[in-house]
Formats: C-alpha cells, structure tokens, sequence
C-alpha cells in the first residue's frame, strides 16, 4: 500500500502494519475530510489552531483508536500550546469522526490530558461538538462519561476551565461542560441540551436560552468571536489556584479623578456607566450578562492588579437583590476565591425581592448560598455603597460583617435597615398629617434619610471604614485592593517574640 491510506478500508492487520509515515497521512486525509465538510470554515483542528498562538500547538495522543473501532481513530483532538504566551491544555471533539461519538477511549484520552494540565498547573479549555456516546457501547460509555466528571472535579478550583460549545453538546456531555467555570456559546450554532429538545422544544437547545438560564457566561455573535474572548479570558485569570494575585499591565493613573457623582445621583442609572470609569483603561469584561441582569458580574482591573466586580444595577428593578441575582452573585464570588482574585461589590438596592418569583427559588436558600460565598472566602474583598443600601441586602452584599476587608460609602450614600417611605409608614405614620398629609409624608421621609440612613451612623458603629467623595472612587478602590494584594487568613510561623534592649 502506498502513499497515504484510507482508514475506511484498512483491515485490523493491516491497520497494525502501517508506517509511522501512513499512519500521519490518514490523519491529514481525516482531517482534510473535516476542513472541507466543516461549516463556517471551522473544523476540530481549525478550532483549536485558532485557539492558540500560531504554531505552538503541539497535540499528544493522536493516533488513539476506538476501543472494537480499530478503523477509526478517537474523535478528539488533545494537546497544548500557548495563548498570549500562556501555557494551555485544550481538547476539540471532532464531529467528522462517528460525530465525535463519546466512548472509553475518548474519555481516557481527555483524562490524560486533564492529569497533564493538574501537573503543570495550566488552564484546560474544552471545545465540545459530539451527538453522544454509541448506544451499544452501553456500560463502558457511561463509565466513561463518570470518568471526564471526575476529571473536571478534580480539576475545579484547582486550574480554570473553559468551556466551549459551537455544535452539539448534549445529555451527560451538557453536565459536564456546566462543570467547569465558564461556558461560552456561539448564537446559532450551540445546540446545548440534558433532554432532547424533540421533546421540549428547539429554543431550549439554544445560545439564547443558555444565556437566559445562567448557562453560558457569554455567547458570541460569530465563532471566531468565541475564541477571542477565551484569548482575553486566559489572559486575564491566574494559571492556577497557587499563582497568586494577577498583574496585569495598564498603564493608567492610579489617582486618577472620575465623575461618579453625576452618574450615581440619578435614579435608574446604568452602573455600567460607573465600571466604564473607574476600572484601569476604563476597560470592563462582563459575563453572565443576560442572565439575572439586576446584578452585574464581571473583570477588571484596579491598580494593575485583576478584580471581580460584583455591582447592584440600579437600572433593572432598581438593584433588587432576587434569587437569580444571588446565585449569579455566589458563583462568581466563589470562582474569585478559588483563584484568589480580589473581589470588588459596588452597592445600590433598594433591598430583597418582594415577589413570588424569587419566594417560589426558595429565596432563603438561595440568600444563603450568597452569604457563605461571601463569608468563607479568603480573597481580598473591598466593598462601596454607592448609593442606596436598605435591609437584609445591605448584609448580604459583602458588608463588613459578613467578610470585606475595606468598607467604604460616598457621602450620598443611604444605609438604612428600612428604605425612608416604608420607615415613615411603619414608624411615623402618627406623625403624618396636617393639611398636606403628602407634603409631611416627603418632609418625614427626608428626615429619615437624614437621621437614620446616613452612612455617618454606619460609619461611627464601625461598619464602614471611610466616608469618601464619588471623585476619588477609583483612586480608593486602588489603594485598598493594592493594600490586599498580599492578603493571607493563615496566621505566619514565628520562632519566637523579639526581646526589649
């Protein structure tokens, strides 16, 4: 046989008794027949060149066959390479071979990958496009699929994992991607499901519907655009969980003034408008976007040094802390801490959710998955009230009592444990009359965030550490996370105390 061979009409021996030199040519003639069947010009091995700087990729188990398949090589592509310059493990299932069907040898191959990437502390990325496991592999594909959950188990909070979906993910591959921290979609393209959407309906399979349920963390316009985006993330996060505190080169002023007053004293505003001035560059990277957009999760950095940023949006439901916000709010908070990433909480709520949407979660639960984020974490935490901060919301959203270590509040800030109207109404509704009942209700109600919403009284019990002008903002928030940078909650070892002369 010469040249290159066609894996189809191979037999078993003659598959063991082929050159170094064919077995290469059947994987070009493989991966040629996926480059010209594959749509929008991406194919497993395009996707994972585009993934990583030019010539770098170096793939590892290549020439792994399916277990009783011994004409067919495994429908995964593995190996490493550098992103930005950054070391990184990466896989690619291939839905040109059996549609990347999932069996043992899939799983095992993934395995390797993930036991190289722990060893060397590096990010995995995964890029799934596979219809399932062969049904008459039966037990050994589950086994299988228990396998890669372990893997990823094993690897969360340890190195970040990136998901990315632009085919099929479907049934136990779908629970494995909502494994690793980040999930990134493609509109149009992802067809992402436990249940098959012949039964509940195309749009649950969707980018779209993804995004709306906290699944994906981004979904991108084209599938170019996804790639980018893990490139921006992988250059952002720490490699893994020992790294320590990410500096990322800026070059902005740290004292620099911004205008925040303006933006804050209106009602409704878009506390995007605050995260595109104070963050270094006036850059800021948000996820989770469409999902519980009442609160906003995302990166930036202050100071040169990387941050989360989790910030009330006024301008969707005033800022009410709902069920879905809280969970958006946790996860987040809980993936900083995992790597050490400092987390900044930007305040303004009008308090928790009165509605039966956010009873029926059961809202407690979710609160308190809020609460022990915030409260077990051992990150850098620095927190501002911005605006106002009413109730059980004002605890939650990483007060100085439940674990940040810096507390600030603007001067317009309203910290109160009732918002003024329903203070006045529980508390002063004796007082309310006259001949304009309305007039000395508003009269009331400003007393009241005169009085007892101040942050004055916060700040004299403790609970914030500084009353600060909305102009320096950016240069507070720089200080206090560049002061933490070096945070540590393990008390250090001492040999001894050092005398007095």
């Amino acid at each position: 046989m010469d040249g290159n061979v066609n894996s189809a009409n191979l037999t078993k021996k003659d598959v063991r008794a082929t050159t170094a030199e064919k077995l290469k040519g059947m994987l070009r003639d493989i991966d040629a027949s996926s480059a010209a069947g594959a749509k929008n010009g991406f194919c497993a091995r395009s996707r994972i060149e585009s993934l990583f700087d030019a010539g770098t990729f170096s793939e590892i188990g290549a020439y792994v066959r399916r277990k009783n398949y011994d004409d067919e090589f495994e429908g995964v592509i593995c190996g490493y390479g550098a992103v930005n310059g950054t070391l990184v493990f990466a896989f690619s299932q291939d839905s040109s071979r059996m549609k990347g069907a999932f069996d043992e040898m899939h799983a095992k191959k993934i395995a390797s990958l993930y036991s190289s990437a722990i060893k060397n502390g590096a990010p995995v990325v995964g890029i799934f496009d596979s219809c399932g496991a062969i049904v008459y592999d039966g037990v050994s594909a589950l086994a299988g699929y228990g396998l890669l959950m372990k893997c990823v188990s094993d690897a969360s909070g340890v190195i970040p994992q990136i998901a990315v979906i632009p085919g099929v993910c479907a049934g136990s591959a779908a629970t494995v991607a909502a494994m690793f921290d980040v999930v990134v979609t493609v509109k149009d393209k992802t067809s992402l499901y436990v249940n098959s959407p012949f039964l509940l309906g195309d749009k649950t399979a969707t980018a779209e519907y993804a995004a709306e349920n906290g699944m994906s963390a981004f979904t991108a316009a084209e599938e170019a655009e996804a790639y980018g985006f893990v490139r921006t993330l992988v250059d952002m996060l720490p490699s893994n969980n020992a790294e320590g505190v990410v500096e990322v080169a800026a070059n902005d002023d740290l004292n620099r003034k911004v205008d925040v007053k303006s933006i804050v004293s209106a009602d409704g505003y878009d506390m995007k408008d605050v995260l595109g001035l104070i963050g270094d560059g006036c850059k800021f990277t948000e996820l989770y976007a469409d999902y519980a957009p009442e609160i906003v999760v995302g990166f930036t950095s202050f100071g040169n040094i990387l941050s989360g940023v989790v910030a009330n949006q006024p301008k969707i439901e005033n800022g009410t802390l709902t069920a879905k916000a809280a969970r958006k709010a946790a996860k987040f908070v809980s993936m900083c801490d995992s790597f050490g990433i400092p987390v900044v909480t930007l305040v303004d709520t009008m308090g928790l959710d009165t509605t039966e949407a956010s009873a029926n979660a059961p809202y407690a639960s979710e609160l308190s998955r809020l609460a022990m984020a915030y409260t077990s974490s051992e990150n850098a935490k620095v927190t501002v009230v911005l605006g106002k901060a009413y109730g059980a919301a004002y605890t939650l959203m990483g007060s100085k009592s439940i674990g940040a270590d810096v507390a600030l509040a603007l001067d317009s800030a309203a910290i109160s444990v009732l918002p003024p109207d329903s203070a006045v109404a529980f508390l002063w509704n004796d007082k309310v009359g006259g001949s304009d009942p309305k007039a000395a209700r508003e009269e009331l109600e400003a007393q009241w965030k005169e009085m007892c919403a101040s942050p004055v009284d916060a700040a004299e019990k403790g609970e914030i550490d500084d009353i600060i002008d909305g102009i320096e903002l950016r240069q507070r928030i720089c200080a206090s996370v560049s002061m933490l940078a070096s945070k540590s909650e393990i008390y250090p070892d001492r040999r001894h105390v050092v005398f007095p002369l």
